[in-house]
C-alpha cells in the first residue's frame, strides 16, 4: 500500500474518530444543566421525540447555543487553514490579521444601533471583516511588504479595532454595553433559530463553494509561476480564495464573537495529525474546529469555578501559549 493510500485512511479514520466525538459532546451538552436530562433523551428531544418539557428545554435553550458552537468552530478552523496556506505563513489566522476585529465593529454598530433587525449582523459582520482585508490588500498592493510584515500590520489593526470596540461600548447606553461586551469576548449566549439559520446558512454556501476549489489551492501550493504556467491566474485565485476565507470567518464572528485562536491552532493540529492539506483534511479541519469550539464552551459554561464564561475566555486560555511558541519557533528558524 502506498503512502498516499496510507494518509488518505488514516485521515478517514481521524474524522471519523472527530465525528463520534462530536455525536457524544453534542449529547452530554445536550442533556447538562440546571435541568439534568438523560443522554439518550436529550438526542431525542433534539429531533421533537419525547415530552414537552424536554423538547421545549433541548430545541429553544440548549440546541441553538451547540449548534452555533459547531458551525462557527468549523467555519472559523477552514477560514484559518485557507488563510495560513494561502499566505504561506503559520502565524496567519483571521483573528490574527484583524478580519474578526472588523467583523466585531460591524456587529457591535448593529447591537448599537438596537433597533435594527438580528438579520443584520451577519451583513454588518462581513462588511467589517472585509473592509480589514481590503486595508491589508491595499497596503500589500502599494508597498509590496512581505507576508511576514503584512501579519504584522493586521495584529496592529486588530488592536485598534480593539480599542475602538471597546469605546463604542463605554460609550453604550447600559442595557446595550452588557450585551455588547458579552458578545466581545466569544460568548454563544442567547444565540436563536434565526441567527443560526441566517449565518450558518451562509456559512454552508461558502464553505461548500471553498470546498469545491480546493484544486486551485493545490496548484497554488506548486508556486505562482507553476500555477500560471498550468493556466491558472494566481493572483486573482489567491484573492478570490482570501476573500472567501474572510466571508466565513467574519459570519462566524457574527454568530460567536470574535472568539480566538480556534483559527490559528485548528489547522496546526490536523497538519500533525493527518499530513499534508488535502480536500479530506479540509474536513477534518472543520470537524476539530466545531469539536475544539463546543468543547470550550462546554468547560466554561459547565467546569470552571465561574459559571457562564464565554468560550472565548478557554480558547485564549488554550491559544495563547500556542502562539507564543509558534512565535518562538519561527524565530528560531530565521536564525538557523
Amino acid at each position: 500500500m502506498n503512502a498516499l493510500a496510507i494518509a488518505r485512511r488514516r485521515t478517514l479514520a481521524l474524522c471519523a474518530t472527530c465525528l463520534a466525538l462530536l455525536i457524544a459532546l453534542v449529547g452530554i451538552a445536550l442533556s447538562t444543566g440546571q435541568f439534568h436530562i438523560p443522554f439518550l433523551d436529550a438526542l431525542r428531544a433534539l429531533f421533537g421525540a419525547g415530552d414537552s418539557a424536554t423538547v421545549l428545554v433541548v430545541q429553544q435553550f440548549r440546541a441553538p447555543r451547540v449548534i452555533a458552537a459547531l458551525v462557527a468552530g468549523a467555519a472559523l478552523a477552514v477560514a484559518g487553514s485557507m488563510t495560513q496556506r494561502l499566505l504561506r505563513n503559520p502565524l496567519a489566522s483571521p483573528d490574527v490579521i484583524g478580519v474578526t476585529g472588523g467583523a466585531s465593529v460591524g456587529a457591535v454598530l448593529v447591537l448599537a444601533a438596537g433597533s435594527v433587525p438580528a438579520a443584520f449582523t451577519p451583513v454588518a459582520a462581513v462588511a467589517g471583516g472585509l473592509l480589514v482585508a481590503a486595508l491589508l490588500g491595499a497596503s500589500a498592493w502599494r508597498s509590496r511588504v512581505s507576508v511576514t510584515r503584512l501579519v504584522l500590520v493586521g495584529v496592529a489593526i486588530q488592536q485598534g479595532l480593539a480599542a475602538v470596540v471597546n469605546l463604542m461600548i463605554v460609550r453604550f447606553p447600559e442595557e446595550l454595553a452588557g450585551q455588547a461586551l458579552q458578545w466581545t469576548s466569544g460568548s454563544l449566549y442567547g444565540r436563536t433559530w434565526p441567527e443560526i439559520w441566517i449565518a450558518g446558512g451562509a456559512i454552508a454556501v461558502v464553505g461548500a463553494g471553498a470546498a469545491l476549489i480546493q484544486r486551485h489551492v493545490a496548484v497554488l501550493d506548486l508556486g505562482d509561476e507553476s500555477a500560471g504556467g498550468l493556466g491558472l491566474d494566481s493572483r486573482r485565485s489567491r484573492l478570490g480564495l482570501l476573500l472567501l476565507a474572510v466571508v466565513l470567518a467574519s459570519l462566524a464572528a457574527a454568530l460567536a464573537g470574535p472568539v480566538g485562536f480556534v483559527a490559528l491552532v485548528v489547522p496546526h493540529i490536523v497538519r500533525r495529525l493527518a499530513g499534508p492539506p488535502t480536500a479530506a483534511t479540509l474536513v477534518l479541519t472543520a470537524l476539530t474546529g466545531a469539536l475544539l469550539l463546543l468543547a470550550a464552551d462546554y468547560v466554561a459554561l459547565n467546569l470552571l469555578p465561574i459559571r457562564g464564561l464565554p468560550a472565548g475566555t478557554v480558547t485564549a486560555t488554550l491559544g495563547a501559549p500556542w502562539l507564543l511558541w509558534l512565535m518562538a519557533r519561527s524565530q528560531r528558524r530565521n536564525l538557523t
